[in-house]
């Protein structure tokens, strides 16, 4: 009787046959869902990457058959002097277009105070954010108008003479930054704006429990808790940096003397005006290197800080 209940055949359930659904649901349901973006990623960044590298080593008007002619688009490109105006420019786009964040974490701390009508004053802040690029332009344009401009309105009533920043090839492109960080900073407002909702008020009471204030406290306990806001903040405005185009397109069509050109609107300008789909390929393919090692600089950077 004992070896009976204690034999393991006679307490062992019969076996049950999983479907194929139910050996595999953890696996297949994550890739079901991420598939129809994965599938949209592969066809709309992807593709395009790969085809601009392909048609960068070819000649091509766009219409007629593709002529392959290997790496010499990148050597003409490399010896252009229009392309090492288009990147200087562009550099300064990076360098000063990093102002945005700071901009932004500025405004963002002083419309993180409780006081009345601050929504009104969010609202105005948040404004360049949601108006078009194009307005921009144009409104910058008219700001800067030697005739009419508001600008020279305010030289003038201080006692300086009138300028004309958009025909000076010495000012033009520190005044196409200037309109296209108006909204850039915005942007970077909000996030920071997000930013400063997440932060742990457990923290900063301990931090003045033990004295800390004013700026030790901005700079040792709430700074580092805004690293994911900072993070993109920083990524994006580079990216726009990068990609500056339509502000360039606007307010000068790169002039004067090509002297505000940059490497978007020189691709554009390669690509649709002098039928040179191989040429503006290569510069794309350049301008997305330069996009890529940057961005990768500063995520490995940050990580590494992470892990510290």
């Amino acid at each position: 009787m004992d070896a009976i209940m204690t034999s393991p055949v006679s307490l062992s359930r019969p076996a049950v046959q999983r479907s194929f659904w139910r050996r595999h649901e953890k696996t297949l349901a994550p890739a079901m869902f991420l598939s129809p973006a994965l599938f949209a990623f592969l066809l709309f960044v992807v593709w395009p990457i790969l085809s601009s590298v392909w048609i960068s080593f070819h000649e091509w008007d766009g219409l007629g058959p593709k002529i392959f002619i290997g790496l010499d688009n990148y050597r003409e490109l490399f010896s252009d002097d229009k392309f090492y105006v288009a990147l200087v420019n562009n550099i300064k786009w990076l360098i000063l277009y990093l102002l945005a964040p700071v901009g932004g974490l500025i405004i963002a701390l002083f419309l993180n105070q409780q006081m009345p009508g601050m929504r009104l004053i969010k609202a105005l802040f948040f404004f360049p954010f949601v108006i078009s690029q194009v307005v921009v332009g144009v409104i910058f344009s008219w700001f800067y108008d030697p005739n009419f401009g508001l600008l020279n309105v305010v030289l003038n009533a201080v006692g300086l003479p009138s300028i004309a920043p958009l025909g000076d090839e010495h000012m033009v492109t520190y005044a196409i930054i200037v309109a296209g960080l108006w909204p850039q900073i915005a942007y970077c407002m909000i996030l920071y704006l997000t930013g400063l909702n997440n932060v742990n008020p457990e923290l900063i009471e301990a931090a003045r429990m033990d004295g800390c204030k004013g700026f030790p406290m901005f700079w040792n306990i709430i700074l580092p808790q805004l690293r994911p806001a900072t993070f993109i903040a920083v990524v994006v405005t580079v990216i726009g940096a990068l990609r500056s185009f339509d502000l360039v397109a606007i307010m000068t069509n790169g002039g004067p003397y090509d002297s505000s050109t940059v490497l978007g609107y020189f691709m554009y300008e390669q690509a649709i005006f002098a039928y040179r789909m191989g040429y503006g390929a290569a510069i794309a393919t350049v301008l997305f290197l330069i996009m890529d090692i940057y961005i990768a600089f500063f995520l490995v950077s940050m990580l590494r800080k992470e892990a510290e």
